[in-house]
């Protein structure tokens, strides 16, 4: 599959049912040796107080559940957030 089949998706949390982002906003691991994407890093803006904090969730090859037409379905462990 070619990053540009995949670019412009939504990114979807399926355990919280929650847009993470969109393919192309997002920061790619590529395996220099291959050229294959290994895992798509995504930003967050979370609100605490008056001010934005940003954190990132880093989005494995083998975390994807479904790549439809307009959406990717991930499945990413609490764990996996930083």
């Amino acid at each position: 599959m070619r990053l540009s089949e995949i670019s412009g998706k939504e990114i979807i949390d399926y355990q919280k049912g929650q847009r993470l982002g969109i393919l192309g906003q997002t920061d790619l691991v590529i395996d220099e040796a291959t050229g294959q994407i290994e895992a798509f890093v995504i930003p967050t803006m979370k609100w605490f107080g008056l001010g934005k904090k940003e954190k990132e969730v880093t989005v494995y090859w083998n975390q994807i559940i479904k790549i439809g037409s307009d959406m990717i379905i991930i499945d990413v462990e609490e764990n996996n957030e930083g």
